[in-house]
């Protein structure tokens, strides 16, 4: 392209029909004119389709070519508006030193006009350039994905930091994502069980049906208010244990209550090549009969130790702390050849916060305030499957999957 050629941008907006870009981009070619850039959104089946058209500024500025267009555009019950551009203006420019773009998901039930107005005065303050915004819900609008570029260094952390203030005392939820091929290409995910994968805590329902719940209780309100560590309290309130029939503790695998989300979650990262597992401070008979149901590709738990068909109170060697929680989603990612950039962790509570640390996303699920507020996003509300917005998937395409 040459500065003298004569550049039109061309907006098109009303009712979407099939045939709209063919027939304007046709005409175009006809007249031999240059397209230069093309641009289409659809919404509630509104058309806005922007052409960058080059025309030759010795043909009376365009013309038969802008005829033409008006003419189409008439007829198919469309408006349409013309901007000469000056020779530099729209012009791509190289990138500025230090540019990074991000992808801000936001989800919630607060994605009212006043929710946006809040995540957007957060962008317009940082003085944010948004490139493109769309719906990733269906229905009614419950997620938006903003992808949007900032000058200066890696600025995820405060960024988020600011969108969370802003949007603290309503539903959203905030992702905040450096914006590049790894993101849309993660490859592992990993998950908490207990109040993750799913709704209860085992030691909890063990401790109900031997009659120690109350002992139980007491040793993990030690344990939060820090007088004993992950470890020192799993062996403790096993302990309590001591004496439970096998048979009885296997009873309780058989109709664990899966977390809402959970499994259309996991169908669509399995059609879409994703390996999947859990990595549980909880028990190995629970992790293994949710790694059978579910079809998980691994399942790593504390295996509690049986003599004569009872619990003798104590727990196995390794114990999955929270280091080793780490170090397996490091392992498994090794073994799969997967880059830990392309991982996610998935947990609720302080025991899971260096594996999510680790995990290239770390997501903080119904989770306790520390951890949403170290891990790199949260969902506070709704099932697992909204985790599938992060990746960047539409309802729409969910849906195909699962259907």
């Amino acid at each position: 392209m040459t500065f003298d050629v004569q550049r039109v941008l061309v907006t098109v907006t009303g009712p979407d029909t099939p045939g709209i870009t063919s027939s304007l981009t046709g005409a175009l070619a006809e007249n031999h004119a240059e397209l230069h850039d093309i641009e289409q959104v659809v919404v509630q089946g509104q058309l806005t389709l922007c052409l960058l058209v080059g025309l030759d500024p010795a043909r009376g500025k365009g013309e038969p070519v802008l005829k033409d267009l008006l003419f189409l555009a008439k007829r198919m019950g469309l408006d349409m508006q013309f901007l000469v551009l000056e020779p530099n203006e729209g012009l791509s420019q190289p990138p500025a030193p230090r540019l990074h773009r991000y992808a801000v998901t936001a989800i919630g039930d607060g994605l009212t006009a006043a929710g946006v107005h809040r995540i957007t005065t957060v962008l317009a303050q940082a003085e944010a350039n948004i490139e493109n915004i769309r719906r990733l819900s269906s229905g009614r609008l419950l997620s938006l994905e903003i992808i949007l570029s900032l000058h200066g260094d890696d600025k995820a952390h405060e960024l988020r930091r600011a969108l969370i203030d802003a949007t603290s005392d309503i539903d959203i939820d905030i992702a905040v994502q450096r914006e590049k091929l790894t993101r849309r290409s993660k490859r592992l995910v990993v998950m908490d069980m207990d109040s993750t994968l799913i709704q209860i805590e085992i030691i909890d329902e063990l401790a109900r049906l031997h009659g120690v719940v109350d002992e139980v209780s007491g040793i993990t309100r030690r344990a939060m208010a820090g007088e004993l560590d992950f470890e020192q309290s799993l062996r403790a309130r096993v302990a309590l244990l001591e004496g439970m029939p096998w048979d009885q503790v296997l009873s309780l695998a058989r109709n664990l209550p899966v977390t809402d989300g959970a499994r259309e979650m996991l169908r669509v990262l399995r059609v879409l090549g994703y390996k999947t597992g859990v990595i549980s401070g909880g028990f190995t008979f629970a992790a293994n009969a949710l790694r059978d149901e579910l079809g998980l590709d691994y399942a790593y738990a504390n295996q509690l130790e049986v003599k004569d068909g009872v619990l003798t109170g104590r727990v196995l060697d390794p114990v999955v702390t929270p280091q080793r929680k780490a170090d397996l989603l490091d392992a498994i990612a090794q073994r799969e050849g997967i880059a830990l950039e392309q991982t996610i962790a998935i947990g609720d509570g302080a025991n899971d916060l260096t594996m999510l640390e680790r995990a290239g996303l770390g997501i903080a699920f119904h989770a306790k305030p520390k951890l949403k507020e170290a891990a790199d996003t949260s969902v506070s509300a709704g099932g697992l499957d909204r985790i599938l917005y992060l990746l960047g998937l539409h309802a729409r395409d969910v849906e195909e999957l699962l259907h």
